[in-house]
């Protein structure tokens, strides 16, 4: 072990020694561990800790001796010595010495699953405006880890969730289990392949929208169409086209929470289902099967409660792979304002 680990070890060992007065017999004294130490006079550590040590001895416990203070409480070390000791420690340890603080600063594994899950949230969430690699925003560039403010996991959590006020990047509303999973991603960009989604011709796209997919009899793109199924004025700004690719082919398996239909039964026995538009704490309001807004009051309902299926049918079996190609390429395009 070199001269610096042994004088951080010291150190360690001589902030987690038991002080003099925690060792007192004494109704109220309880034998903790004193954290505090002094550093010699003239000791300005611009040397190495271990110098510092052989120079000096190891600095004592510090006894706190004001009435009624028995040193039955953590006390936090000098903060001078604190990057001292962290660099006695590592200075003999391989792969961390010389490594910039970002590259210690998260897991160097992150399970698959997450990952998985992460690349899918990116491409719904994020990928319009970082673009498919991460680099489309200037200054940043996510598969390289290239950040402006973000080099821990948990200052990647805090940006997705609060923002960056005044620049393009919003808060997003996330669970803990999605933020993890975009943090997974976002850490494995450069070495994740996802398979690369093909887009085809707009023009033809559009045609099986209106024709083949029959897509207007539940949507709607700039106020035209049906309302009992989501907008898609602006999906081409909101969904990527990997995700959009997932919902075509399993549409109950990659429906958004936010998206389910619901099914309402009034105190009277009156079933209705359809897709919530708006929902607060009294009251939900429903686009019901034959398109009319339906404002329900919470307390005169026995039952509301989310579908698990979803109500749009997959184009698994329906759509060639050139189809499929050509109605993302349109629907990639739609980036409207979304008019209800």
């Amino acid at each position: 072990m070199s001269a610096p680990v042994k004088a951080g070890w010291a150190l360690l060992g001589i902030w987690l020694q038991p002080s003099a007065a925690s060792t007192a017999s004494s109704p109220t004294d309880v034998r903790m561990w004193d954290l505090r130490m002094s550093v010699p006079p003239e000791s300005s550590l611009t040397g190495c800790c271990a110098a510092h040590c052989m120079a000096h001895g190891p600095p004592p416990p510090r006894v706190d001796r004001r009435p009624g203070r028995h040193n039955n409480r953590f006390t936090m070390p000098t903060r001078s010595l604190l990057p001292w000791l962290v660099a006695a420690l590592t200075a003999g340890m391989p792969g961390l010495a010389g490594v910039p603080a970002a590259a210690q600063d998260h897991p160097v594994e992150y399970e698959r699953a997450d990952i998985e899950r992460g690349a899918q949230l990116y491409d719904e969430f994020c990928s319009n405006c970082h673009g498919s690699e991460g680099g489309a925003v200037a200054g940043v560039n996510l598969m390289s880890g290239e950040f402006r403010v973000a080099t821990t996991d948990q200052n990647l959590r805090r940006i997705m969730t609060r923002g960056i006020p005044g620049t393009g990047m919003p808060p997003g509303t996330y669970s803990d289990a999605e933020q993890i999973a975009l943090v997974a991603y976002v850490r494995n960009m450069r070495d994740y392949d996802g398979g690369v989604v093909t887009l085809g011709d707009a023009a033809r796209g559009r045609a099986i929208y209106e024709g083949k997919g029959d897509c207007a009899r539940c949507h709607r793109v700039a106020g035209r169409g049906s309302r009992s199924g989501p907008d898609l004025t602006a999906i081409g700004s909101v969904r990527g086209a990997g995700s959009m690719r997932e919902t075509l082919l399993d549409p109950t398996g990659n429906m958004l929470p936010h998206n389910r239909s619901l099914r309402a039964v009034t105190r009277g026995g009156d079933v209705i289902t359809g897709r919530r538009l708006n929902e607060d704490t009294y009251t939900v309001q429903i686009f019901d099967g034959q398109e009319r807004l339906r404002s329900l009051d919470k307390a005169d309902l026995q039952e509301l409660t989310p579908l698990a299926d979803s109500p749009m049918p997959s184009y698994a079996e329906t759509l060639s792979e050139t189809e499929l190609a050509d109605l993302l390429a349109y629907l990639v395009t739609l980036r409207g304002l979304v008019t209800q």
